[in-house]
């Protein structure tokens, strides 16, 4: 009879013990993309790389006027320079923005919120305009890229808290 109770219990263990095992086995494959967002913000670096890539480019005979955007003075951003492609990069002190625009449509192609901000909002497009906006305790601001004659052009508005 104890022989039976042994085998009872040794058995249970061995079981919860593969149970256990196999559980941890599932959540290590599974748990990144269960419990965080799986695609993650551009580095500033990730950015640079992404923008100089496209630079290399040859330019296309759509977007061949790439002069400077209007930028809102009160949202505290300066556009980068357009490439040719039809491409912006728009930094201001809430993130940065890379758009692009393509037969028309503007298309946010990433956003990454500054430190301290996170994103709040966000319609990519593709659209007549696309927008993100930028949250933090203190801050709230908006980025809306628009395509005029083949290039992002973005607006920076600054809400009040």
């Amino acid at each position: 009879m104890n022989s039976r109770l042994l085998l009872a219990v040794a058995g249970w263990l061995l079981a919860a013990a593969l149970a256990t095992g196999t559980g941890v086995a599932v959540l290590g494959l599974l748990g990144r993309p269960l419990t965080g967002p799986a695609e993650r913000p551009m580095t500033a670096e990730e950015v640079r790389l992404a923008l100089a890539r496209d630079t290399a480019a040859p330019p296309s005979p759509a977007a061949a006027t790439t002069g400077p955007a209007p930028v809102d003075s009160s949202g505290g951003g300066t556009p980068g320079d357009a490439p040719a492609t039809g491409r912006r990069l728009v930094s201001t002190s809430a993130g940065t923005v890379i758009a692009r625009c393509d037969g028309g449509l503007v298309r946010l192609q990433s956003w990454t919120p500054a430190q301290g901000f996170e994103v709040d909002d966000v319609d990519p497009g593709p659209d007549d305009r696309a927008r993100v906006k930028f949250e933090s305790d203190e801050d709230r601001l908006e980025v809306e890229v628009r395509c005029s004659g083949g290039v992002p052009v973005p607006r920076i508005t600054r809400h009040d808290h």
